[in-house]
Formats: C-alpha cells, structure tokens, sequence
C-alpha cells in the first residue's frame, strides 16, 4: 500500500493543504481505461458518494468492473430524513466493502449554514444556495475517509452538465491536492454504455441490484437541512407552473399558501452576534434552530422560489426551491443588521453578497477569497445582537418588532419633532447639501447645451 502523510485544519479556519504523499507507484486514474490500466489500478481503494438511488448503484458495480478496485461508499446525513434508511445493507449487497453513514447535521448547521447566514448570501437574488453550500461538507468527509482508508480516489455521481462535479473537485483539490477524482459522466465509455435510464436499469438487473426506477420519472430531488431542490423532467419547460393545484404533492417541506392557516403566527429570533440562538424564548443550537424554523415557516408556507438560474458551466438551468427555515433567518437577520449595523459597514458587506454567494454556488468554499470575505463578515456582525419579531401568514414575512441593547437606531435624533437632545442642527444640512451639489453644477455648466441670446444671435 501506498505512504501517505495527512493534515487537516478545521473547516472553519483557513487549513493548510490537505496532503496526500502518493508513492511513486500509486496508480494514476485516467479517464479512460485501458487494460493494461486496469491491471495497474488492481487493489485499488475508492471512496463513492453513494445515495443509494439508480445512478450511483450503477457507478458503484462499474467502478469494481473498471478498475478493479475495493469500493468505499460514503452517504453524509445533511437532513435527508427517511431517505437514509436500508442504505448500508444495500451498499453491501451492491458490492462496497464498507459504508460510511455519517450524520453531518450538526456541522452543517453550525460550521456551514450559519456562516453564510451571517453573509445575507442569496445567488441571483433568489436561491439560498442549499445544495451548494452541503456539497463542501460531504467532499471534505469523503477526503477524510479517504486517508484513513488508504484510499487514492474518490469518486462521484455528477453529471459533465451540473455545478456540483465542480463543487465536490475543488473542494478536493483545496484539501488533499494529490488525491484524484474519477468523475464517470465524463468518461466516454461510461456514456456510451449507459445512454439512458432504460440501459442503466437493464444494467442493474443484469448484476441483481434492487434499485426502485423508472424509464421516465417527472423530475429530480436534493434534500438537506437547508432546502429541497427539485430539477429535469417536467422542469425543463421553464413555463411549466410547478406551483400549480395540480402539482401540490411534489413538496415536501411547504404547504401551499392557499392551504396555509388563516391566522397569522408570531415567531421570536433572539440573535447574539449574527447567529440566531433562541426561537420563541427557547435557547437553541444551529442545528434545533433550523428544524424549529423549517417547521414553522413550512406550515405558513414560507420559502417557494421558482428560478432560471446562470449554472457555473455556463447554461442556464430552472430549478425549483423549498428553503422554509433558510428564509424566515434570513429576513430576520436582515432585520436584526438594519437595526445594529453601521451604514458604511452594511453597504460594503451587501456590495459582496454577490461575490460571496457566487464563491458558493461556483464551489469555492474553501478557496482563501472565501476565507478573506468570511473575515470581514465576522467583522461586521459583531454588533448583530438582539430580538426579532416576524409575523408569518400565507407565504408571506411581515416584522413584528426589532430591538436591541446594541441599537444604533435613536429615536430622539430620528423623530420629525424637535431634537431635545439637539445632537442633529438642521442647519447644518445645507452646507451637507452646498458640497454634494457642487460637481453635479460643475458638471452641468460645462455639459448643458448653451442658449443664445437675441444679442449674441
């Protein structure tokens, strides 16, 4: 077996290079196999992200075929729910040697979801970027497993089309840059064997693997903690109206805001330095706040977002989002900063949402830029403290009520009636005014077109 020598830092402070030594005999993945390949790569270990469902039950038999090599499936619980039960025992019956079911729930709420909280980070002004900011976490497991199953590879499920073969390989390069990464959409033969559902099907039957498929299904699904998304199928035709009567059944977290309660509900977020830590009272962890908060939004019928979004690779692409709990702490968070943050802070933070949100959605979590931003967003909410109230009634957020020991927010300097504390002399606006006009005048006496007089004519 190949030497390896392997450090890691935590996921929430920039690490050094996650260091894989290979041995100068360790076997090189290619893409594209050849026999004499196939016979290098012989005793081999490959971690798969592994779901269980048709396309990685079949990556994980081809794999054992092509590279004859000893499978390690690994599924991160992020939130999935029921959609982790009987997974080990049929990863076994598959063919992995072992599986790894790790429940990730905890360090996502707390190490991924709330940082970027704290970040107001929305891609494209709508999506709250559930499936991209989990994919960091699960790659960083899988490099974990990795080294301390003396594996040379891991392996993937992502199509040549998506972000997330993006998001799982930099996230590898960035932590163990010597570890390689087979990615089986991309290799030609892999296509040329599977074309479709059909022959993947046929595949699995032929190596009597249980997996429950269809030739045709009306669309995909990602579930964690932070949302569901829901893509392809039906979802391809961007007029397709996925909020339709008809279509109710496709959600899982939300209920329509048509079927939502006809009373209004009040929810309390207390905030201590950008992160919410209590819900009504109740002191929470990350991980109880954002099941508290998905509960609660999901039955008001909070969080639906229809977009065509810009993927990485360069298409377009429509997706379909439950983000309950994710949009109720936003909103509030949003109210807690108007209250607490400087102006000049609150602006330049808000100038990088984009950026941040992109570095997300693009896959460059653990990217130094990422780290850098993540800096000054710590920076800016260390006055983010207090208690928010969000009425919630038929899809919709309304506040309540904010407030704050840490307040920048004076009533007596902001009230339209006399200054008793004369901290604010109206007087001194015109001088304020004198000085931002001047250039505008400057400007508009040597751009403005000069009218004639009789005299000059």
């Amino acid at each position: 077996m190949c030497a390896r020598a392997f450090q890691y830092a935590p996921a929430n402070a920039p690490p050094p290079a996650l260091r894989l030594d290979f041995h100068p005999q360790c076997p090189i993945i290619p893409t594209h196999e050849t026999p004499a390949r196939r016979e290098r790569n012989q005793g081999m270990k490959i971690v798969l992200a592994y779901s269980g469902g048709l396309d990685t039950s079949v990556i994980l038999q081809w794999l054992k075929e092509n590279y004859q090599a000893e499978i390690i499936a690994f599924a991160a619980d992020v939130g999935q729910g029921e959609e982790l039960k009987g997974l080990k025992k049929k990863a076994l019956a598959t063919g992995a040697s072992k599986i790894y079911v790790d429940d990730l729930q905890e360090e996502f709420a707390r190490d991924f979801i709330f940082p970027m909280m704290r970040a107001s980070a929305i891609y494209e002004g709508q999506y709250f970027l559930g499936t991209s900011i989990a994919r960091p976490l699960i790659a960083k497991r899988m490099v974990e497993i990795a080294a301390a199953e003396g594996a040379t590879a891991i392996a993937h499920g992502a199509t040549g089309k998506g972000n997330d073969q993006v998001r799982f390989e930099l996230t590898a390069a960035s932590l163990a840059p010597d570890l390689q990464v087979i990615a089986p959409w991309r290799i030609a033969a892999y296509r040329e064997q599977f074309p479709g559902r059909a022959e993947m099907i046929a595949y699995c039957a032929r190596h009597n693997i249980n997996v429950q498929a269809s030739a045709s299904k009306p669309y995909s699904m990602d579930r964690n903690l932070l949302h569901i998304s829901y893509e392809a199928g039906v979802l391809e035709d961007p007029w397709f109206d996925a909020f339709a009567p008809g279509n109710k059944d496709m959600f899982r977290l939300t209920c329509a805001p048509e079927a939502a309660p006809d009373r209004s509900q009040i929810v309390t977020l207390e905030f201590l330095r950008g992160d919410c830590v209590a819900v009504d009272g109740r002191p929470m962890n990350p991980l109880q706040v954002m099941r508290t908060l998905n509960r609660v939004a999901g039955r008001h019928g909070v969080g639906r977002v229809d977009m065509v979004e810009n993927r990485y690779v360069g298409m377009k692409s429509r997706g379909v989002y439950e983000t309950p709990g994710g949009t109720l702490l936003h909103f509030a968070h949003r109210q807690m900063e108007s209250l607490t943050m400087d102006r000049e802070a609150m602006h330049l933070r808000d100038s990088l949402i984009p950026r941040y949100a992109a570095m997300v959605y693009n896959g460059f979590w653990f990217a130094p830029e990422r780290y850098a931003l993540q800096a000054l967003v710590e920076e800016t909410q260390k006055n983010v403290t207090g208690t928010v109230r969000v009425r919630l009634y038929k899809g919709g957020l309304y506040v309540a009520g904010r407030k704050s020991p840490l307040s920048l927010y004076n009533p007596q300097i902001a009230t339209m009636d006399a200054d008793p504390t004369q901290a604010y002399n109206q007087d001194d606006a015109t001088g304020f005014i004198h000085l931002n006009a001047l250039r505008l005048k400057v400007a508009a006496h040597v751009h403005t077109p000069k009218t004639k007089t009789k005299k000059q004519k």
